[in-house]
């Protein structure tokens, strides 16, 4: 007699229900939600930064900037609804920062002036901040951040029985 065996769906698990929990407990922090507006604003300032600042007639790098903002504002602007899938997007968000501070330098055309060049690194430089802020986040959410000399009864991965 074979007896049928209903396994409980995987969004059921009692692990996955933890780390899900977890998750919304460092996005409801105030920390979390700082970052959270800041991301916004900057991503938001990137993509209108060519007209605020002055350098639209640059267009290729008023057009990347534009882009580089709107791609950065997706990423990092919605974290609170979707915390668990931040950490790759935050180092996606870090490399469009980088990438921000050398486009002056780097798109085509002679786009590379004092207002240019200022806007985008400071610009820059605080979207890579904040998406490296967010990654350490989710990380230690995840529970890879457990500080040193901390108790994880689950060892070192989180998994049971791992080191």
């Amino acid at each position: 007699m074979a007896s049928t065996h209903h396994a409980a769906p995987i969004e059921e698990h009692p692990d996955l229900v933890e780390l899900r929990a977890r998750h919304d407990r460092v996005a409801a922090t105030p920390r979390a939600q700082v970052i959270e507006a800041l991301a916004l604003v900057t991503g938001l300032y990137l993509a209108a930064s060519a007209w605020i600042v002055g350098f639209n007639g640059f267009t290729t790098l008023a057009v990347t900037n534009l882009i580089a903002g709107i791609a950065y504002t997706l990423l990092l602007g919605g974290l609170g609804t979707s915390y668990e899938r931040t950490h790759s997007m935050a180092w996606a968000a870090a490399v469009i920062g980088i990438w921000t501070c050398v486009a002056p330098w780097v798109v085509a055309g002679d786009v590379a002036h004092a207002r240019s060049i200022t806007s985008n690194l400071i610009t820059g430089a605080i979207a890579t901040l904040l998406a490296v802020a967010v990654a350490a986040a989710a990380s230690a959410a995840r529970g890879h951040g457990t500080p040193r000399g901390a108790h994880n009864p689950h060892g070192r991965h989180g998994m049971p029985g791992r080191l």
